[in-house]
């Protein structure tokens, strides 16, 4: 029996602050959680917290890794992280150029 190829996965966060984010990253991808993360430029979030409507500025994280390394990943960004509940949501990449994949096997397959 073959093992079945691993599933990529982009696990999306956000975060209050580009140095945070940043750093974030950094950690992630040091301890090979996670192959790349991308921290995109600030954009407006619009939420309900605590019975409120909100509306603040964050930084979005896309983080690419494997799906067998989601719950240790999370754990660690909700270690790192500063909200009280953080977003963190796995999507399954339905395709992957093979190199891609290769390349983030090797580099977050534990």
């Amino acid at each position: 029996m073959t093992n079945p190829e691993p599933t990529l996965i982009v696990i999306m966060t956000t975060m209050p602050d580009l140095e945070r984010a940043n750093g974030i990253a950094k950690i992630l991808v040091e301890e090979e959680l996670a192959a790349c993360v991308q921290v995109m430029s600030s954009m407006t979030s619009t939420y309900i917290w605590k019975e409120e409507i909100c509306q603040d500025t964050e930084h979005l994280l896309l983080i690419k890794t494997l799906q067998t390394n989601y719950d240790a990943l999370a754990t660690r960004l909700r270690s790192l992280h500063p909200y009280e509940t953080p977003e963190i949501i796995a999507i399954p990449a339905l395709a992957a150029d093979r190199d891609y994949l290769s390349w983030a096997i090797s580099k977050c397959s534990k």
